[in-house]
């Protein structure tokens, strides 16, 4: 993953701003027992059974403090661990390792956490065409290490942000003063390559968002009742997305009603982290 430069470029702010969050002038604890040319090694172990996602984030962190730091492992993202497992072994300046471990393994712990509950759902839904998708309750200045580890578990990408596509939601309506409005204004603005996408709470504004030619229709927060009868009356007009505290335990039904999409905030707001220590640290010299 990191061998792409852009990657870097896009990370590299965000990890060092979490780094300082954790070192405003130095480690004193570390700097106090640890002699600054001492090199060693600590072991990555796996704590809970689930997918892995961020090892290339987890080895980028120390080297941002340590050019020379390695990380050897035979695993990668996506892979499952079991409980238990010594995922890898990370070596470099031992006061590097020390001082980053937190921060590396937090991004670890948080990215597998979503990769795992991900995963967790998509096998709940492969039975059925629908796919899952991810939104934008992000934790702030971590969405791109969250999707990612949405792709990782095996979801898929809603918009990254807001110049990734249109979504008329209920509030551009009121703006606008209706559904049709919206549609109206917004392909007079955007590119005429850019599908649009309402959010619709009932049978009329579905029927709205229709007859104004919406190319996906976001069914929100509706009961599964209303959510058939707007599935059918769409039919092969527009795409479907179904929102809306949409939890694991939904999944198998939203799917049986027949929606091209399921939209999750909690693959990112409500994940459980995955649980990663790093232990067992040796002195090389």
């Amino acid at each position: 993953m990191l061998d792409c430069a852009s990657m870097k470029v896009n990370i590299e702010d965000y990890v060092k701003a979490a780094l300082k969050e954790d070192i405003t002038s130095e480690d004193i604890t570390t700097n106090a027992i640890v002699s600054p040319t001492k090199e060693g090694l600590a072991q990555l172990i796996c704590k809970q059974t689930g997918v892995v996602a961020g090892l290339d984030i987890f080895a980028f962190v120390f080297q941002l403090i340590d050019s020379t730091a390695r990380f050897e492992t035979e695993y990668k993202d996506g892979d499952f661990i079991q409980r238990g497992t010594i995922v890898g072994t990370i070596y470099g300046n031992v006061r590097a390792l020390l001082t980053c471990e937190r921060t590396a393994l937090n991004f670890l712990q948080r990215m597998s956490g979503i990769a795992t509950y991900t995963n967790e759902c998509v096998q709940v839904m492969k039975p059925y065409k629908t796919k899952l998708l991810d939104t934008r309750k992000t934790t702030p200045n971590m969405r791109i290490f969250e999707k990612y580890a949405v792709k990782v578990g095996g979801g898929n990408n809603h918009r990254y942000n807001l110049s990734d596509g249109i979504l008329i939601k209920d509030n551009h309506i009121a703006a606008a003063g209706s559904i049709s409005e919206a549609v109206r204004l917004t392909k007079e603005y955007a590119p005429f390559v850019r599908k649009i996408e309402v959010e619709a709470e009932t049978l009329e504004m579905v029927d709205e968002a229709i007859e104004a030619g919406a190319d996906i229709i976001m069914l929100d927060n509706m009961s599964n009742e209303i959510l058939k009868k707007s599935v059918d009356r769409i039919g092969d007009k527009a795409k479907t997305e179904c929102s809306g505290n949409v939890t694991k335990e939904r999944l198998k039904e939203l799917c049986e009603i027949g929606v091209d999409y399921i939209s999750s905030g909690a693959l990112t707001h409500s994940a459980p982290i995955l649980d990663f220590s790093l232990k067992n640290l040796k002195n090389l010299n």
